[in-house]
């Protein structure tokens, strides 16, 4: 395994990580009476800007097969 793709194997897990979080937060706020739902809305953007960014360096990691 090179430098870039160890690099690329943490942030991966950064933003796996991350995307889990935001997934218990935005249970959270929907569970609680009263949530922000401008504060839902946002974290529901958020993850899914991480799950393209994390699509995205998977397909950066996997080889290209010419067929």
């Amino acid at each position: 395994m090179n430098e870039n793709e160890a690099d690329l194997t943490g942030q991966l897990a950064r933003l796996r990580q991350e995307h889990r979080d935001l997934d218990v937060a935005i249970s959270a706020l929907q569970d609680a009476p009263g949530s922000d739902i401008l504060q839902v809305q946002r974290l529901k953007k958020r993850k899914l800007w991480l799950k393209d960014r994390i699509s995205f360096i998977e397909d950066q990691m996997t080889p290209d097969i010419i067929a």
